[in-house]
């Protein structure tokens, strides 16, 4: 099962889950919709020299969640987050424990060096410098909107934030409301134009590449830009540039800072060794103003129901790419249903390292299936879906269940009915609620998801707690009283 691997550039890891700190749609790229209106070199060039994951979801349907799983390998519903995301003043810092391992302190056990450029979104707290009161609101004006955002005094200090969690490096800020205050590991460092962080971002992770490919230790590069996220604000030589609206735009230039990334492994001589993921933390938000995306011949959700915020797949169904020239054939298709916990795991099976029991406890490894494996017995048993109300859906097979009336998130929709039960492999787009029909299957789901949720875990190993109690039901009466660990 695990694979050995040796020091030096062979086993430089660089997840690139670029967008794992925005909203892009699963139709957006060309590689996932053949009638894209948006170029998207960076990403079908991943697509074409690796392998595309086809039923790929995000931890949850918006940001803080999902991201708190990718770095874990476990379901952010265990924290003391259930609902909505991550904001900074939170006296309690990080939503990450100090005592849960994450995937940069995996590596660096293992000699990497670690660094997360861009949007860190899991919590942190500031401490001003004397005489300062605190964030400040700033306005931007832009030819095509106003941007209301809030910025940090230069010379804030940052605790509990991405270094205290196993980086090495921070290069970035904390959420889109707060991107104008640029910070270097634990400073806030200066302010910069809003239009300028894709920029920035690109170009720290570049010289982050370029000094680590001098080096003799292998790398873990976490770039996670804050586009096409709001405020949609492409630079200037991006405006326009798609035909379509400003958020092609800024997924135009999102993907730029792929091509960027690709082109910079060639010139350094070290693609064939580096192990590249790219994906998106949840579907397409309502600011890229899909009607209008519509309109001009472009689905960024490709039929999928719902959008960022839903238990519909919509919300969660992203784009995932991985390219590993050396272990992955390319130009090859998957339908596995995966998960991006699945990192944690992962890594660990290409380290040849075993976990500790309270670690990764929702992440499995897909190296089988990067490898290849596709006859083999589905890596995840089931994926746990959770929508920005906290709502919960599970998927195992060809079968979702939602626990929850309508979408549990901004969609507007209900049937009246008190759960979900649908056939994704012949209703892909969540039209006919199965749930009266298929009792039985419903009730072994509901069975499936109560006891993933009391055993603190979804892998093998020794019964886990969650943080704090979590309630499944949430739209029945007497929710607050329903029994959860």
């Amino acid at each position: 099962m695990g694979q050995k691997v040796r020091r030096g550039r062979e086993n430089q890891i660089i997840p690139d889950v670029e967008n794992s700190s925005h909203p892009q749609g699963y139709g957006d790229a060309g590689a996932y919709n053949p009638e894209s209106k948006i170029p998207t070199p960076g990403i079908d060039r991943i697509a074409r020299e690796g392998v595309l994951f086809t039923d790929a979801h995000s931890g949850s349907a918006v940001c803080t969640p999902t991201r708190y799983g990718l770095l874990t390998g476990r379901y952010a519903w265990r924290s003391r987050l259930q609902s909505g995301v991550m904001a900074t003043g939170d006296r309690r810092g990080s939503l990450i424990d100090s005592s849960i391992l994450t995937v940069p302190e995996l590596l660096k056990q293992h000699g990497y060096k670690t660094a997360v450029v861009g949007k860190w979104h899991l919590g942190y707290r500031y401490e001003f410098p004397e005489g300062e009161k605190g964030l400040q609101n700033i306005t931007t004006e832009k030819p095509y909107g106003t941007f209301n955002v809030q910025s940090a005094p230069v010379g804030s200090k940052i605790i509990d934030g991405p270094v205290a969690h196993g980086f090495d490096e921070f290069h970035g800020f904390h959420h889109a409301r707060e991107m104008h205050s640029w910070s270097k590991n634990d400073t806030v460092i200066e302010n910069i134009p809003l239009d300028q962080v894709i920029r920035r971002s690109t170009g720290e992770s570049l010289r982050f590449i370029e000094e680590r490919a001098k080096a003799s230790e292998p790398f873990f590069l976490y770039l996670a830009l804050g586009s096409p996220h709001t405020p949609i604000v492409p630079s200037d030589e991006w405006v326009g540039k798609s035909g379509v609206n400003l958020y092609a735009d800024f997924v135009m230039e999102t993907d730029n800072a792929t091509v960027q990334i690709l082109n910079a492994l060639d010139r350094l001589g070290i693609a064939d060794n580096t192990l590249i993921f790219f994906t998106a933390d949840n579907g397409c938000s309502p600011e890229a103003n899909i009607p209008q995306l519509l309109e001009k011949g472009h689905d960024p959700l490709r039929s999928l129901r719902g959008m960022k915020s839903d238990a519909w797949d919509g919300g969660h169904r992203v784009p995932y790419v991985v390219r590993w020239p050396k272990v992955i054939q390319p130009g090859r298709v998957s339908d596995e249903i995966i998960c991006h916990n699945n990192l944690m795991a992962t890594c660990a099976e290409i380290l040849g390292a075993t976990l500790p029991e309270n670690a990764g406890v929702d992440s499995f490894s897909i190296l089988p299936v990067l490898r290849g494996g596709e006859t083999r017995k589905p890596t995840h048993p089931f994926v746990i879906h959770h929508s920005v109300g906290g709502r919960f859906a599970i998927r195992k097979g060809d079968w979702k269940f939602i626990a929850a009336k309508g979408s549990g998130g901004w969609s507007k929709g209900n049937d009246g009915k008190a759960s979900q039960l649908y056939h994704m492999a012949t209703d892909r787009k969540e039209q006919n609620n199965l749930v009266e029909k298929k009792p039985d299957i419903a009730a072994d789901l509901t069975k499936l998801l109560e006891t993933a949720v009391a055993n603190g875990r979804t892998t093998p190993g020794s019964q886990q707690k969650n943080d704090v109690k979590v309630v499944i039901w949430k739209d029945r009466a007497g929710a607050k009283k329903d029994k959860g660990k």
